[in-house]
């Protein structure tokens, strides 16, 4: 079990309120999407977006560090890699890349608890440790897998699929859903001589 202070960000309080997604699944679908993309522009490129997104990780008020920033990036970067891989081999190629970036992150077994144990990061970047230790929560709790990228290709939106059979495609239905239902029915449709 892993018990740390949790400060979420805004849009991270939003994603787990709206589909009961756990605080750190929230944290890091948060960070993925900080990324720019559908015309949106890197949230990590300003300090106050930057301490927001980053806030739930344990960054402090004042904006990262260039390097810090840096980091996360790259580790951003690397973890969306594993997600947008089709083949099962490109993800293992990807997730090798994601644990040699995090290397220098090791933590400690803490037992000093009666009945727990706590995992305490001594060496490494600490936001970047959060990240990494909450993405190992997520694999290991098997909630990895229900982290997709919007199947609009226009969107490309990072969601946690909540379905009981984690078959949502896109990270709004109302939206892209159906844009693209209606993108395909207007195709199949123009195809067979219109009406």
């Amino acid at each position: 079990m892993f018990r740390y202070r949790r400060v979420m960000s805004s849009s991270a309080t939003r994603i787990a309120r709206d589909e009961a997604v756990s605080a750190s699944a929230a944290a890091v679908v948060d960070l993925l999407n900080s990324r720019a993309y559908a015309g949106k522009a890197d949230r990590l490129d300003t300090p106050e977006s930057a301490t927001e997104v980053l806030r739930p990780f344990g960054q402090e008020d004042g904006g990262p560090s260039p390097h810090r920033l840096d980091l996360v990036r790259a580790i951003r970067s690397d973890l969306l890699d594993v997600l947008a891989a089709a083949d099962p081999s490109d993800t293992a190629g990807n997730w090798a890349a994601f644990s040699g970036r995090v290397s220098s992150i090791t933590f400690q077994q803490d037992f000093s608890e009666p009945g727990q144990v706590l995992l305490r990061q001594i060496t490494g970047d600490p936001v970047a440790g959060r990240i990494t230790r909450d993405v190992a929560a997520l694999v290991a709790a098997g909630g990895w897998s229900r982290l997709k990228l919007c199947a609009n290709h226009e969107c490309r939106a990072v969601f946690y699929d909540t379905t009981r059979s984690r078959t949502r495609r896109w990270h709004s239905y109302e939206y892209c859903g159906n844009r693209t239902n209606v993108a395909a029915y207007r195709a199949r449709t123009a195809g067979c001589g219109g009406d």
